[in-house]
Formats: C-alpha cells, sequence, structure tokens
C-alpha cells in the first residue's frame, strides 16, 4: 500500500495545491477511519488511557506525518520506485542500528557483513533505479 499510497497523496497534492494541504487531509481521512473503527469494535475506552502514558510515545504519530508529507512531495520528484527503495533502505539502516543497540526491548543482533550487504543491495538498486 505504501507504493499506491504515495502517488496517490502526490495527486491529491497536486488536484488541492499543497503538500502539506494534502498530508493534512490524508491523515483526517485516517484518524476518521481508525476512529470509527475502534469505535466499531468496542476500544473506544481505550483512547481514554493516552494521558497515562509517556509522551515520548506519542512521538509515532509524528513520524508518520512526516513520512506521508516526505513521500507524496517525493514522488514527483523521484518516481514511485526509487521513493518506495528509499524508504525501504532507511527503513533497513534504522533497523540495523536499532538491533544493534537493542531499542526498544528488542533482542541485540549483531551488525554482520551479511546484512550490511543486504543494505548495500538496496543501495545500488536505488542507485540504478536513477540511471
Amino acid at each position: 500500500m505504501v507504493s499506491v499510497q504515495s502517488p496517490i497523496n502526490a495527486a491529491l497534492g497536486r488536484g488541492i495545491g499543497s503538500a502539506m494541504g494534502a498530508a493534512t487531509v490524508s491523515f483526517a481521512v485516517g484518524l476518521i477511519a481508525l476512529l470509527i473503527l475502534t469505535l466499531a469494535l468496542g476500544d473506544g475506552a481505550s483512547l481514554t488511557k493516552v494521558g497515562k502514558v509517556p509522551a515520548s510515545l506519542l512521538i509515532g504519530g509524528l513520524m508518520g506525518a512526516v513520512f506521508v508529507f516526505s513521500s507524496l512531495w517525493a514522488v514527483p520528484i523521484l518516481g514511485v520506485l526509487t521513493t518506495a527503495m528509499v524508504v525501504i533502505l532507511g527503513q533497513m539502516v534504522a533497523a540495523l542500528v536499532m538491533d544493534q543497540m537493542g531499542a526498544f526491548g528488542l533482542t541485540q543482533t549483531d551488525i554482520t557483513p551479511q546484512r550490511l550487504l543486504a543494505a548495500a543491495l538496496v543501495l545500488a538498486g536505488v542507485v540504478l533505479s536513477r540511471f
């Protein structure tokens, strides 16, 4: 869905004349859909507990907003393939670091030559997709 979402949001941005506005509309539609689903599944009470979690755990929403905006901004410039590959590369690099650190309670996994090669091959794909 990431590969489809980005060009749809980019088209929305062109249609309304604003990348930031398109990201806002996209998040608003997602919020409404998730709110309806949460209430329909009977999980509405869980929303009242959000004030009891550390504020740092709410940064995921901000990260999602940055992702949506940057993707819809990048697609017209880089194309869908390169944008998707850059996203995957970024996820791989971050995953390597988080695994190495054992971040967020994960089991620590060392960075090995094979894992670095996997990321390097995706980087090579990014480069190839631009030429």
